[in-house]
């Protein structure tokens, strides 16, 4: 954007650069003359109809009165609000950093440090809860981490009171779809336990460098999202501690009220975990810096049987009891097939009956037992 296109000013502050754009609007980065100092300023232009308007512009200050009245070290600070023409606008906090999205693709994170930031983030979440505040959008994106270690939660733009004064539209998901709880997708009532799902989703994709549930399209991961189990974290980095298989099946519990009840007992298991994370994290890279070092290969005597297998043997790999994925089978459904529908909301599984299979050995005792009774009542009657 060019510097002749920037606005001057928003209110008190003077624009100095663009700093990004969003779905809503565009962020500045400008200067408070008045109390000296640099902060962001988000906007957001108000334009359509009159109704709608007025619609943005009350969802925007909803946003401003929610995230401004909470202070907390975890939580991007708001300065002020107001509306300069036909744009409103929230002075906040300025962090520079990098958000997780960078640092999950950077492959830059260790699981020792990424389970102290969403230790962190737990830490701001319930802050923000026990005053009736949902944040209803935690993902990567949302979450900034500065250069000194400092996390901040970014964007209350779609947080809601308990009772919120602008209504969510019926049928419009607010959030991103591959972090939203299965009851947040669904449509139903949702509370803080929302942001303690999305929360382990974000955890999981830390410590493993992949989402849990993925999709082709919004109604397949949707359904994955509210309905399939995912893969316990340690299947897919085999270095993390069995705990971390517990803490997120918790968090990404389906129903709400198996959850964590709140963020901040989420924290709690997150910090006494790492101990555990850490010594798992540096037998791992013992390992790894063993597997370096190139060793001489053993030669079996002559003539004497090798040891190694002359093919690759079968791996039977079962369910972890870590990991509970009975609720999320029990919810699937088996659908008959119908060449007339096009629906696409469950499996389609072909139904046979399987032959059943007689067991002799079986039936040569029962035969045996009923010989006997018989012969058995024979000599009570007649002798």
């Amino acid at each position: 954007m060019s510097e002749e296109a920037l606005p001057r000013n928003f209110g008190r502050f003077r624009v100095i650069d663009e700093v990004g754009r969003g779905a809503m609007g565009v962020v500045y980065r400008a200067h408070d003359d008045m109390l000296q100092r640099t902060v962001a300023i988000k906007t957001v232009a108000l334009t359509g109809s009159h109704k709608e308007r007025d619609t943005h512009e009350a969802r925007f200050l909803q946003e401003a009165r929610a995230a401004g009245g909470i202070s907390h070290p975890s939580i991007v600070t708001i300065f002020d609000v107001g509306r300069e023409g036909d744009t409103a606008f929230i002075a906040m906090e300025l962090v520079e950093g990098k958000d997780l999205r960078d640092l999950i693709a950077d492959v830059s994170l260790t699981p020792s440090r990424s389970v102290a930031i969403a230790a962190a983030v737990a830490e701001g979440l319930s802050y923000a809860h026990e005053r009736g505040i949902v944040h209803r959008d935690i993902k990567p994106g949302n979450i900034m981490v500065l250069a000194d270690g400092r996390v901040k939660i970014m964007d209350f733009g779609i947080a809601r009171l308990v009772e919120p004064a602008v209504k969510t539209q019926t049928g419009v998901l607010l959030g991103s779809p591959q972090y939203m709880a299965p009851e947040q997708i669904i449509g139903q009532p949702l509370d803080h336990r929302a942001d303690i799902f999305s929360l382990g989703l974000v955890l999981y994709e830390m410590l493993t460098g992949s989402k849990p549930f993925q999709g082709e399209d919004i109604p397949e991961l949707t359904f994955k999202v509210a309905n399939l189990p995912a893969a316990p974290p340690s299947h897919v980095a085999p270095d993390l501690p069995p705990v971390m298989d517990f803490i997120v099946a918790r968090a990404l519990r389906k129903r709400p009220d198996e959850r964590y009840a709140n963020a901040a007992e989420f924290a709690k298991d997150l910090r006494a975990a790492l101990p555990e994370v850490r010594a798992a994290e540096a037998a791992g890279a013992g390992r790894a810096t063993a597997q370096t070092v190139p060793t001489a290969p053993e030669v079996a005597p002559e003539g004497s049987a090798s040891s190694a297998p002359l093919r690759d043997e079968p791996v039977e790999l079962r369910a972890s009891p870590r990991f509970d994925s009975t609720e999320g089978l029990a919810r699937l459904a088996v659908l008959p097939s119908d060449e007339h529908s096009r629906s696409r909301a469950g499996w389609t599984v072909p139904l046979r009956r399987e032959p059943r299979r007689v067991d002799r050995a079986r039936a040569a005792v029962v035969f045996t037992y009923l010989l006997a009774f018989i012969a058995a009542v024979c000599i009570a009657v007649f002798a």
